[in-house]
């Protein structure tokens, strides 16, 4: 077996021992972030997945943040916060 095939094996062998131990995961603005990131990695150089993993760490980021500012300015006008 050659190196990138050891490599290869171990990445999934680790990704399927992982993957029980996840909890559900929160996607708000992820998916939006990703398709965008992952276009705008194509065409720079083709970075692709970079983009992608980058743009849903952003997208889920500004969805939060947007969240929080929802519920600031409902408390702020006497009003339950939606969830």
């Amino acid at each position: 077996m050659n190196t990138p095939t050891k490599i290869t094996a171990a990445a999934a062998l680790m990704l399927a021992l992982a993957l029980p131990a996840a909890g559900p995961a929160q996607a708000k603005g992820c998916l939006k972030g990703a398709v965008v990131g992952g276009v705008a990695g194509h065409f720079a150089h083709r970075h692709t997945v970079l983009g992608a993993a980058a743009g849903c760490a952003v997208g889920h980021h500004l969805a939060h943040k947007k969240e929080v500012e929802e519920r600031r300015a409902a408390q702020a006008q006497g009003q339950p916060a939606r969830r």
